[in-house]
């Protein structure tokens, strides 16, 4: 429970590389997580310096081409100046951690009721894997954002990654500079009934 308290979404790192031990140990947390059918839907891609640069560009050129007339997402424009945001927290992090549901596919695509509930139960595995990494990440001292606005470059980033599944996400890691205070959660009674 302290490990929980103390998690935090960090939007502010420090020009400190993580330790390639406690990476590792990090990653080995999200693959200790639950899956439906032990399918283990997740695969992590961790970038670093150029690479991550690379990465970075290609995202930006997705949101940009989301402000112009060619946008997947018009209805959510809004939230564009966060994405343009989350962009730079990931440019400021040492790590970017891309998240494939390697037995997802595209967000665009069709797919019936069958596939529909897999891809709910892998995403529900991949939540626990991830939550598994930003906990372990925050015992070894270190900060993480767990970030959806790479849906804003989607076509963008599956193509450079040549990724076959679905783009789920991305976690920027490394050392905080700024720890913020604890948001409120909703009151425990508003969210939990209990049932005799």
């Amino acid at each position: 429970m302290n490990i929980i308290n103390k998690r935090r979404s960090i939007r502010k790192y420090k020009n400190i590389p993580v330790n390639k031990e406690d990476l590792h140990t990090i990653l080995q947390a999200g693959l200790l997580a639950p899956s439906a059918k032990h399918r283990q839907p997740w695969k992590y891609y961790v970038y670093t310096g150029t690479a991550k640069e690379q990465i970075l560009s290609c995202m930006e050129q997705g949101l940009q081409r989301e402000e112009g007339e060619e946008a997947v997402l018009p209805t959510f424009r809004y939230c564009l100046p966060d994405a343009f945001n989350t962009l730079r927290i990931m440019n400021e992090a040492p790590v970017v951690i891309m998240i494939e549901n390697t037995n997802g596919s595209s967000p665009y695509e069709p797919i019936d009721v069958a596939q529909r509930i897999s891809e709910i139960s892998d995403s529900l595995a991949i939540g626990a894997s991830v939550e598994n990494i930003l906990l372990a990440a925050t015992e070894l001292g270190y900060g993480t954002l767990w970030i959806a606005n790479t849906c804003f470059a989607y076509p963008e980033l599956v193509d450079y990654m040549n990724l076959k599944g679905q783009l789920v996400g991305a976690i920027a890691l490394g050392v905080p500079d700024a720890v913020p205070y604890q948001k409120q959660c909703k009151p425990f009674d508003m969210v939990v009934e209990f049932k005799e």
